[in-house]
């Protein structure tokens, strides 16, 4: 074939001859949960040191990928004013943070005591943290059920669509990298919103997030979907296997 034909007949090939569609703008929402805190201490809401440098590590792997964040979302609690703290010193010029109380935790406290009536023993060793967790599990379950109302917290209602007003403002106004601090409770349950994933599992989902985990959605206008969850990647190198905590 001469050359000139067999170019349009390549053109030709390539070229449907109907409109392509529309792809929509599409960004990528990172929710982080905050770096390790003092549990069994006397105040819970501050980072310990292992928790600082969890989130000093997620800000340097984070700038080593070139993330540039449009926005960023933060709880009210210190523990995640002071994650996003360490985190931007190892990533300047992050937008000032939105402060968004719907991705405060839930009191875990206000919920043990909605099935355990006698004294809260501090869980400060392997049976007390087991006790502490399998009434936390039960207290979660009867509060998403309707079936307990914990003292000073909303209702599981409110306290999802406290969540959901979070994830709506992100697909509403913003289309690039969005970066979200906040806790184990309102990242399970923004994942099982995502998912449609039953109360039973939304629990076991939030018992299993890491301090400082990485978890990733992508969102249009219409939609968020998930992309990853619960992710450890500035902290996969050996002189780091020591840093993984739960609490």
């Amino acid at each position: 074939m001469p050359a000139g034909r067999k170019a349009a007949a390549t053109r030709a090939f390539a070229t449907p001859p109907w409109p392509g569609p529309t792809i929509p703008p599409m960004g990528t929402l990172y929710l982080v949960r905050h770096g390790q805190a003092s549990f069994g201490t006397d105040d819970y809401d501050r980072l310990s040191p292992l928790g600082q440098r969890q989130c000093a590590a997620l800000g340097e792997w984070m700038s080593s990928r070139g993330l540039r964040f449009e926005a960023v979302l933060r709880g009210t609690l210190r523990r995640h004013r002071e994650s996003l703290q360490a985190i931007a010193g190892a990533l300047p010029g992050l937008p000032e943070a939105i402060e968004w109380p719907g991705l405060d935790e839930y009191d875990s406290e206000a919920v043990v005591r909605t099935v355990h009536d006698g004294p809260l023993v501090p869980a400060r060793d392997p049976e007390t943290v087991r006790q502490h967790f399998r009434l936390l599990r039960e207290g979660l379950l009867r509060w998403m059920a309707g079936q307990a109302q914990p003292a000073g917290m909303p209702s599981w209602a409110d306290f999802r669509a406290g969540v959901e007003a979070a994830l709506d403002l992100v697909r509403s106004r913003f289309d690039g990298d969005v970066l979200l601090v906040s806790s184990g409770g309102p990242i399970a349950t923004a994942v099982g919103g995502v998912l449609g994933a039953p109360h039973a599992s939304v629990v076991e989902l939030n018992m299993r997030i890491r301090n400082s985990a990485l978890s990733e959605f992508v969102f249009t206008r219409k939609r968020h979907a998930l992309l990853s969850f619960n992710t450890l990647p500035h902290l996969d190198h050996p002189e780091r296997r020591g840093w993984h905590s739960y609490a």
